[in-house]
């Protein structure tokens, strides 16, 4: 089971750097991410509070990702997170709407639609496999606990 350590390692640091890189970048120009949320298809109440939840939900994904104990909850999060921005941009793609700006910060603003959404695919993707390879860590963890005589313990991860 300690060869899929290293391999939840690098997928937790790459979404990691994602997050707290995305949500930073909303925060810095917080106001250019307010207007943009604006200029999108949600009803208009709902703005204050994603311009403070979304790069909060992104730092929290990215705090619960830096703890072993927490990483599995920090991955849900993450593939849960990005499968809504990427429902979001394929619908983009797709014209669903009409001449909506991207919100996201940094150079993901500098994407068009179907670039950011192979990028979304590409983190999504490494999202999935670090929820599968933490569900097969910790059920090895378990096995390996009842093997050596101890009681297994869920939160052993």
């Amino acid at each position: 089971m300690k060869r899929k350590g290293p391999y939840l390692q690098l997928i937790s640091a790459l979404l990691m750097v994602l997050w707290v890189y995305t949500a930073l970048s909303k925060w810095v120009d917080i106001g250019m991410f307010k207007s943009q949320l604006h200029q999108q298809p949600l009803p208009d109440w709902s703005t204050g509070l994603l311009v403070w939840l979304l790069p909060a939900a992104e730092l929290t994904a990215a705090g619960l990702l830096m703890f072993e104990r927490t990483r599995s909850a920090g991955l849900l999060l993450s593939f849960s997170l990005l499968l809504l921005f990427t429902g979001y941009v394929a619908m983009a793609v797709l014209g669903y709407w009409k001449n909506v700006p991207c919100s996201c910060g940094g150079v993901l603003n500098t994407l068009g639609w179907k670039e950011h959404l192979w990028f979304n695919l590409f983190f999504t993707a490494i999202a999935a496999v670090g929820v599968q390879l933490s569900k097969l860590h910790r059920k090895g963890n378990l096995q390996q606990d009842s093997l050596a005589g101890e009681p297994a313990k869920a939160d052993n991860i």
